[in-house]
């Protein structure tokens, strides 16, 4: 996507007005609203990496609202994450202010009204995609939307970094990124929002939503691994089969069928993409744990109703 500037010779109101337009068309619709800035200029620079959108802000001081005329009844199920790189902003959503400083990033609803008041020059990293990918629980996404999350300690440590190294590489991203870089950045950022839900007080009757959150991200992390099963899984939590059976029932899945309909996902996926065409049909399915490729050829066309040699060919 190309980047995106206030132009330089036109008036105050005229560049805010161009920013709206701006953000407007590459996020969701907004109202920008002006601070105190005699010159205020902004940019903008997006790339799409397959669901995800991603966005680096530069701009001088004002605030974004996004209100329920916004809104449209049909609007897409999409969550942004801010990550203040400099300056700092306060983000309103529902009953919480969170308060975002550099090196911190927060999480919030597009189909909910929301403000993001920027008080200082700043630059940020904006992250939009489904809320479908984040693999988070309703109770653990309504502890951490709209609360800032620091990045400076725990796996903030390894997610911070990251983030600010696909930042610098905004200009490569589309040329060189993949659906399943998006997978992976979405994954790291469920996982750190997963670990604040925790630190915000999760006890008690939270505690099997929490631990099914964690058995998820276990078999998610090790679907490549042949050899997952239920009896290492619940080793791993210290809970007995009976009760991750239970766990992944009141989810709607069996543990078997989980792992077999991920691991699919995660084939159809790579024989989809033209960078790994030069692998053999069988050694996608071993990449994903599926060690026999004849039982992986005829679960995938039970699937979707096409062996995994159709499918590759069809995409071409």
């Amino acid at each position: 996507m190309p980047r995106m500037t206030t132009p330089s010779d036109a008036t105050a109101d005229e560049r805010l007005e161009s920013w709206r337009d701006a953000v407007s068309r590459s996020l969701v619709p907004l109202t920008v609203l002006p601070r105190e800035c005699s010159d205020f200029h902004a940019s903008l620079h997006a790339a799409q990496l397959g669901q995800v959108q991603m966005s680096v802000i530069t701009a001088e001081p004002h605030s974004v609202a996004r209100t329920r005329r916004h809104i449209a009844s049909d609007a897409p199920d999409l969550l942004q994450l801010t990550l203040q790189l400099s300056g700092q902003g306060v983000l309103t959503q529902r009953d919480r202010e969170a308060r975002v400083g550099p090196g911190e990033l927060v999480v919030y609803d597009t189909r909910s009204p929301f403000t993001y008041d920027l008080r200082q020059s700043h630059t940020g990293l904006v992250l939009m995609f489904p809320r479908a990918m984040l693999r988070l629980t309703e109770r653990d996404l309504a502890r951490v939307t709209a609360t800032p999350v620091p990045c400076h300690n725990g796996l903030g440590q390894v997610v911070r970094p990251f983030l600010y190294g696909l930042a610098r590489q905004m200009e490569h991203l589309e040329e060189r990124g993949t659906p399943r870089l998006a997978d992976h950045v979405v994954g790291l950022i469920g996982t750190l929002l997963a670990e604040q839900a925790e630190v915000e007080g999760t006890t008690g009757e939270d505690g099997p939503g929490l631990l099914t959150q964690r058995v998820l991200a276990h078999m998610e992390q090790r679907l490549a691994d042949p050899g997952l099963s239920p009896e290492g899984i619940a080793a791993a939590h210290r809970i007995s089969r009976r009760y991750l059976y239970k766990l992944l029932a009141e989810q709607g899945h069996t543990v078997s069928g989980w792992i077999r309909e991920q691991r699919l996902a995660r084939c159809r996926r790579d024989l989809a993409d033209p960078a790994m065409d030069h692998l053999p049909v069988g050694a996608i399915g071993g990449r994903w744990g599926f060690a026999d490729p004849a039982h992986f050829s005829h679960a995938f066309k039970a699937a979707y109703g096409m062996s995994p040699r159709e499918a590759r060919v069809g995409r071409r």
